[in-house]
């Protein structure tokens, strides 16, 4: 889904703003379960979606869980971000919404540990409802932090491999590359030099080319961010260095830091017919499973192929893995009616048609098992590439954070430095990252 969904544009901007408001908020869990949700009530739902379509999606699965439940009655404002969101939770009283639905996993660590969102595992324990055996591992993990349980999944995102088979046919590759390896030396055959510019790219591998951010990069390593103490361990794990590594050896390879920013700045509107791979200039593209009915509807001049990210030479039994993320909902500590928000969280994130309506409106991954294995899901048959990530075990997110996730803004802003040869020693890069990183996360608690 795009506009308020991506991380890199929206989430992670609101990691500071999340940070101020960890003292102020004093809502306590299940302090406001006290209400009868067999009697006639309204509940507020606060969402993120604003494109007509996304609208009119949302608020279908609103209108089925209504008919369900006809003494809730729910108002639903959409199009707001996590700092709205925020500065309702602060501030408190009647206008606050009773469910919130965000698009940045980022915030679990925040939202958990500052009681900004109410304990989901009572409510679970209630209805007996086992979320390792209704979640996806990897959703499952990035709903809760230090423990607790805060929000459940919503739709996911996983991302893959875009490539034009009609590129690789005249270059003469006859298949995705499955390697990192592979993938060097088909990005470069692919790539076709046009003065100080290009005719084709066969990869924009640039930190600001839209989906190609370091998280969605180092998945392919499985890292790990932390260690059990909860320090940064992207020192430490060799996983960051290679990664990096690789990244800044695409750069080198396909023209130099300088030449892709100037082909970077003739690129279209990521999400409108003239994204670069929709139009051709980009033979691969790095990007989530929401690109595939908005590729096809721009009606390309080309077949599109979709397989996993490439991994690296000496992991290839975990070929098929990728990063996940996506949207989560929870109950808002303040609310005064959190029995009848709980059925709507649970409505809209654990009922089978209901997630599978959701996801077939609006081309997202399902969030339950249920939902992922459902014949009424509808897909195009490489949408399969982006179900098969979402449901590998060695597919990977960006851990919760106490501090949001202001770790990986260090992180991102390590590589637009080795990217671009103002950091030219990664080891050292990444020690000095790390101790930032625990200084912020010092500050938080």
């Amino acid at each position: 889904m795009p506009t308020l969904r991506r991380k890199s544009a929206v989430a992670l901007a609101a990691t500071a703003s999340i940070a101020l408001f960890a003292s102020a908020c004093t809502g306590q869990s299940g302090a406001g379960a006290g209400d009868d949700a067999s009697k006639d009530t309204t509940i507020t739902f606060w969402h993120g979606w604003n494109s007509p379509k996304e609208v009119a999606a949302i608020q279908a699965d609103v209108d089925a869980f209504q008919k369900a439940h006809p003494t809730i009655h729910v108002k639903v404002v959409g199009g707001l971000n996590d700092d709205k969101i925020n500065q309702s939770l602060r501030a408190g009283g009647s206008n606050s919404p009773d469910v919130v639905s965000s698009f940045s996993t980022n915030n679990v660590g925040k939202f958990c540990s500052s009681n900004a969102f109410a304990d989901l595992a009572p409510f679970l324990k209630k209805d007996g409802i086992d979320p390792a055996k209704t979640f996806p591992k990897t959703m499952n993990e990035y709903t809760q932090f230090d423990g607790k349980r805060c929000t459940l999944p919503l739709l996911g995102d996983s991302y893959a491999l875009y490539y034009n088979k009609d590129a690789f046919k005249a270059a003469g590759i006859d298949a995705p590359p499955t390697t990192w390896s592979e993938f060097e030396a088909d990005a470069k055959l692919l790539t076709k030099p046009k003065g100080d510019s290009y005719e084709q790219l066969g990869f924009m591998p640039d930190y600001h080319g839209y989906e190609t951010t370091t998280e969605h990069y180092l998945a392919q390593w499985s890292p790990t961010y932390f260690d059990a103490s909860g320090s940064s361990n992207i020192a430490k794990d060799p996983a960051f260095e290679k990664g990096l590594a690789l990244q800044k050896q695409l750069v080198d390879d396909l023209g130099g830091f300088t030449k892709l920013e100037k082909y970077r700045s003739s690129f279209g509107e990521e999400y409108g017919e003239t994204n670069p791979f929709n139009t051709g200039q980009l033979a691969m593209a790095m990007d989530g499973e929401w690109r595939l009915g908005m590729a096809l509807d721009s009606k390309p001049k080309f077949d599109i192929g979709v397989a996993p990210l490439p991994v690296p030479d000496d992991q290839k039994d975990t070929y098929g893995k990728g990063y996940l993320t996506g949207t989560i909902a929870g109950i808002a500590s303040t609310s005064k009616k959190q029995n009848a928000a709980w059925e709507l969280v649970k409505f809209l994130t654990t009922n089978t048609d209901a997630v599978v309506d959701f996801a077939n409106a609006i081309h997202n991954v399902p969030s339950t098992f249920d939902a992922l294995k459902s014949p009424k899901l509808q897909a195009d048959p490489r949408f399969k590439t982006f179900l098969d990530i979402a449901q590998n075990p060695h597919s990977t997110t960006t851990p919760a954070s106490v501090n949001g996730g202001q770790y990986i803004v260090s992180l991102q802003n390590l590589g637009y430095d080795v990217e671009s040869g103002k950091q030219g020693d990664i080891k050292a890069g990444l020690a000095k990252t790390a101790q930032e990183i625990d200084a912020a996360i010092a500050q938080a608690k």
